[in-house]
């Protein structure tokens, strides 16, 4: 249990003439520390975290020579409208707990990951559009990289706490940086296309991401008073995270708002649903309700629980009809306005991005190994013994008549990993990455670096490899504070040192190259450079396009 007591107004008891008195009692709130976070001294103090925002006063707290600022409310809105600038109040606000969720589909079980990616799930509300901040120093014109992470779960699930890895404290202290992780509208909420059904609902096909857009334009606004720069921010996010990355680079709205992107397991081949199949999503959604054109209205008051399950079974019947093949579930929706598309009309990079310097990459094994099988299952049938001869037939069973052209092109692009590692290979993201790094290549803007992330932690002997999401504690240098995942070791404190240079080396200037790196090379289509990060990270050309190849991915 948390004590109340060792967190006080400690400056603000000086200036106003008050004993240390416990924040819970100055507030009337549940204070909720920061999930996952060392032991240390955590103190607010009114003469070094008070900061001014354009719409009040707000009150952080201080640890580690950090300050942070949780639950720090950017936006309002109401359901299906678009996000709306925050009342202005009076007096300070306490920045001390996270704010509310979004709402998400129940979690029906355990995930199997829980153990590699440790979660934490919080009071969820409508009510949800915050945003939380780390930075070495306000009101000091520190002038600081901003990078403002976009969380994973899809289109449908997450928020900005929802991963213990995603805490920022030691990534703005490590890299003097500013970070920011928000929340905003997910699933029916933020992508259910209504703009059909009156005015009032035109910007409903994307309004999660009109909540980004939003968190964004408070950033530009008031985040020089937390010490960063409002013209150097990046956004970066993973898998779902990446995708929102992706499509706010072809969002007018957007457009210079962010400078820097990065896309981690986000690239699959798809950004969005077209606006067709959105508007039959939202057809079958209404009349799942009951709700004709005329009662449309009426599904603002509908519970959420009911909204969910009928956007739900609309996804089925979609897929019956089989007239939208892949569009099984919420993403953004391509309409041509709010998120752009091609000059083909397809899902290239769009002009607005030319000039957005680009990192891209994979985990090696994504979702083969913890994500789709149990810990328990994976330590029975332990990869690290078996014999040569097994390992051919386990590559036979998943590969078939592939088998030995994959285990050759896999030991020929990952010469460190063994004949048992060619198994879990992924080979469902890694094309849709490189398809991304070359269209970027192709347009002649601001360069794309590319890597992949193969380094395997040590925890339960090394079942769960490189899985999806693997990279996120080193890139948050958050190795040891995750250690469940990490193991918290040498080796993980080391190449998270390699992995959140890079990030914050990129953040600050376009390019990921640092002193503990061999030189990192922009991706070109006739080179093909990728960065290796493993225990001995390095660089290697087109290394995996036979192994892929060899599969008949590309």
């Amino acid at each position: 249990m948390f004590d109340s007591r060792q967190l006080t107004l400690a400056g603000l008891g000086r200036s106003a003439g008050l004993a240390a008195i416990p924040m819970m009692a100055m507030i009337g709130a549940t204070f909720m520390p920061t999930v996952g976070t060392q032991a240390s001294e955590y103190v607010t103090a009114a003469d070094r975290a008070l900061v001014a925002t354009d719409a009040g006063k707000l009150l952080g707290a201080e640890r580690n020579d950090v300050l942070q600022y949780l639950g720090v409310q950017y936006a309002t809105a109401e359901r299906f409208m678009t996000p709306q600038k925050v009342k202005s109040w009076e007096g300070v606000r306490p920045a001390v707990t996270y704010g509310n969720n979004c709402p998400i589909p129940p979690m029906s079980e355990v995930a199997n990951d829980e153990l590699f990616n440790p979660h934490r799930y919080l009071p969820m509300s409508e009510n949800c559009q915050f945003l939380n901040i780390w930075t070495p120093g306000v009101n000091d014109g520190g002038n600081r990289p901003v990078m403002v992470w976009l969380h994973g779960g899809g289109f449908t699930n997450g928020s900005a706490i929802e991963q213990v890895a995603y805490d920022g404290e030691n990534l703005a202290k490590k890299g003097d940086v500013v970070v920011v992780t928000l929340n905003h509208r997910l699933n029916i909420l933020g992508f259910l296309d209504l703009s059909a059904y009156g005015p009032n609902y035109a910007d409903t096909p994307n309004l999660g991401l009109m909540d980004i857009v939003a968190a964004l334009e408070w950033v530009r606004d008031n985040i020089e008073a937390f010490g960063g720069d409002p013209d150097n921010v990046t956004i970066f996010g993973q898998s779902g995270g990446g995708g929102k990355v992706r499509a706010l680079m072809r969002m007018p709205a957007a457009d210079g708002l962010f400078h820097k992107a990065i896309v981690q397991s986000g690239a699959t081949n798809v950004v969005g649903m077209p606006k067709e199949a959105a508007s039959r999503v939202a057809e079958l959604t209404l009349g799942n309700l009951g709700l004709t054109a005329e009662t449309a209205d009426r599904i603002r008051e509908v519970s959420y629980e009911d909204l969910l399950a009928a956007g739900t079974q609309a996804f089925e019947t979609l897929s019956q009809e089989n007239a939208f093949p892949g569009v099984t579930g919420w993403r953004a929706v391509i309409d041509g306005v709010q998120v752009q598309k091609d000059e083909n009309g397809g899902d290239g990079w769009v002009d607005q991005g030319r000039d957005i310097p680009l990192l891209i990459g994979n985990v090696l094994n994504e979702s083969e190994t913890v994500i789709r099988n149990k810990p328990a299952d994976l330590l029975a049938d332990n990869k690290n013994q078996w014999a040569e001869e097994y390992a051919r037939e386990k590559l036979t069973e998943r590969f078939g008549d592939k088998a030995d052209a994959v285990a050759e092109a896999f030991l020929a692009a990952y010469p460190d990993k063994t004949l048992a590692d060619a198994y879990f290979v992924d080979l469902r993201s890694r094309p849709g990455t490189l398809r991304n790094a070359k269209m970027k290549a192709e347009q002649g803007g601001a360069p794309v670096y590319t890597y992949m992330f193969s380094w395997e932690s040590p925890v339960l002997e090394g079942i769960g490899m490189a899985w999806h999401c693997a990279e996120i504690p080193h890139v948050f240098a958050n190795a040891e504070l995750v250690n469940t995942a990490t193991g918290g070791g040498p080796d993980a404190i080391a190449i998270s040192e390699r992995v959140s240079n890079a990030w914050i080396a990129f953040a600050r200037t376009g390019n990921p190259n640092h002193e503990g790196l061999p030189e990192w090379p922009a991706y070109t289509v006739e080179d093909g450079a990728t960065m290796i990060f493993d225990n001995a990270s390095e660089v290697r050309f087109h290394h995996d396009t036979p192994l892929l190849e060899a599969a008949g991915v590309i």
